[in-house]
């Protein structure tokens, strides 16, 4: 498959996760396989390359020459290790002391990996770092080497100094810059980087290791040519972007239309249309809006009755019980804690147990299919509220401190509809944890104080059934959207691995 088909097709695998950051991985991987680029007959002419590749040559098969190199390269190119193509040493390690006042300090904060480019500049004056600087002249390439997977990698545009994250290269007179930032950019260099990083929490590559890497290089003539070529597609991929950014904007403007229009007529059939056919709003959004117009009244009208009522008139809680960690078994009677409460279900993944004795000891506390269980300690997480429906599946179980059960006062309330309202923008927008022994944690009483509205018993119920209803379309079309978008990244992982795999380095584009 040629490149230009890539990007011809592009709109087919455009809602792939991270499509044109991909593009851009498979066209500086292109670049440094030597498929972006035709062969010259006068590449060769270069004499400072035919220096070189007489000295290289010569060295080479007087020598072992060593593993094969992860990929075949043209003829015209030589696999080097870094050293020889760019000198990782040359700049000179200055005291802050004795910098100028005006001089430039660059800082890795200072470059944005994800466009490859410096986004601050500050002088020695502003910054007042007085750890150990090194020197860079113009033409350096400037390699971040903490955390190499963030991609920092920038050629420098005026002399300066840079902090010891930051390692400069000066390239050899037969080595393009801008060819070297590329490779330190690609993933075969980002793979070789991820091998050898070394640091737990702070992740680097060792100046050792970068001198080590090997780099495909092709005669300085090509390297330019290359790099012409990857300035292009990369414009290209720019424009792409901009036009995924301009359409999400106008997505978003459109799925707050769509919105507005299903507050208006909420059903299933609306719901449908407005998703296929007018914009795809995201799923959660949909969740969102049919949470908050149920207890609004807008799904199934209903009469507000008392607006100033709160939780409290209608819902006590009970609060688990601070079993001892000293009861604690391998197995037995599982004990519910907040770190088995997620979104929706009950996860045992990390269960404790206490023995029948003590299980019958605190009976008070065990729990019932259908009961609702909140947790207090963490309540919101990525996926929604920790709040989850006690199954049959889940029994038998105790509650434990910091989580709670709320139990109904009266028998006009429905549970179904309070875990509804519980997972309702109306309730999880109204809390704000505050810290226990610093944990984020809500406390029953805060709950209890929160205005809530009891329609009708009846009225709950369909309330209840509507959203359900309308939740399952929601989870079909959810289906449906994820499976478009596995198959777009299904297409766009073959085309990447049809491109990448190509062996030699012929013309492909």
């Amino acid at each position: 498959m040629k490149l230009e088909t890539f990007f011809q097709k592009f709109d087919l695998f455009a809602d792939a996760p991270d499509a044109v950051a991909r593009m851009r991985e498979v066209v500086l991987e292109l670049a440094v396989r030597g498929q972006l680029s035709e062969r010259m007959p006068t590449d060769q002419a270069d004499p400072a390359w035919r220096a070189f590749i007489k000295e290289f040559d010569g060295r080479i098969y007087a020598s072992d020459p060593g593993p094969p190199p992860p990929f075949d390269v043209p003829d015209e190119w030589r696999w080097v290790i870094m050293t020889e193509a760019a000198d990782c040493r040359a700049a000179a390690k200055v005291n802050s002391a004795s910098l100028d006042e005006s001089a430039w300090v660059l800082d890795l904060e200072d470059i944005d990996g994800g466009a490859g480019k410096v986004i601050a500049t500050a002088t020695f004056a502003e910054r007042r770092s007085l750890s150990t600087k090194a020197s860079f002249q113009t033409g350096d390439v400037l390699y971040g080497k903490l955390r190499p997977y963030l991609n920092k990698v920038v050629i420098a545009d005026r002399p300066g100094f840079c902090t010891t994250e930051i390692v400069p290269l000066r390239p050899k007179p037969f080595v393009s810059p801008a060819y070297l930032r590329f490779f330190l950019r690609s993933q075969t260099f980002l793979g070789y980087a991820a091998r050898k990083n070394y640091g737990m929490k702070m992740p680097r590559l060792g100046t050792k290791d970068l001198e080590s890497a090997e780099i495909p290089l092709p005669p300085l003539a090509e390297q330019k040519r290359i790099v012409a070529k990857v300035d292009e597609l990369m414009a290209l991929c720019d424009r792409l972007e901009a036009q995924q950014q301009e359409r999400e904007t106008r997505h978003a403007a459109l799925a707050r239309a769509s919105l507005a229009r299903f507050a208006e007529a909420p059903t299933a059939d609306n719901l449908k249309y407005i998703f296929n056919d007018f914009i795809p709003i995201p799923p959660a959004d949909l969740r969102k809006a049919i949470l908050t117009l149920a207890v609004q009244g807008k799904l199934v009208p209903f009469e507000t009755g008392n607006k100033d009522q709160t939780v409290g008139d209608h819902i006590e809680f009970q609060n688990g019980y601070a079993f001892k960690s000293e009861w604690f078994k391998p197995f037995g009677v599982r004990l519910c804690r907040n770190v088995n409460v997620s979104h929706g279900i009950l996860d045992w993944r990390e269960s404790k147990f206490v023995d029948g004795k003590v299980a019958k000891e605190f009976e008070r506390f065990a729990l019932s299919e259908g009961d609702i269980v909140l947790s207090l300690d963490r309540p919101l997480i990525t996926t929604g509220l920790k709040v989850a429906r006690v199954t049959k599946d889940d029994l038998p179980c105790l509650l434990l401190q910091r989580v709670a059960k709320p139990v109904p006062k009266h028998d006009k309330l429905d549970l179904s509809y309070f875990l509804l309202w519980l997972n309702s923008p109306e309730f999880v927008n109204s809390i704000d944890p505050g810290r226990s022994n610093g944990v984020p944690h809500i406390s029953t009483r805060q709950v209890q104080r929160l205005p809530f509205i009891l329609p009708p018993l009846a009225e709950q119920r369909r309330i209840v059934a509507k959203v359900e209803q309308l939740l399952a379309s929601v989870d079909a079309l959810e289906t449906q959207l994820a499976a478009g978008r596995a198959t777009a990244e299904k297409l766009l992982t073959a085309i990447v691995a049809e491109l990448t795999t190509l062996k030699g380095g012929g013309n492909e584009t």
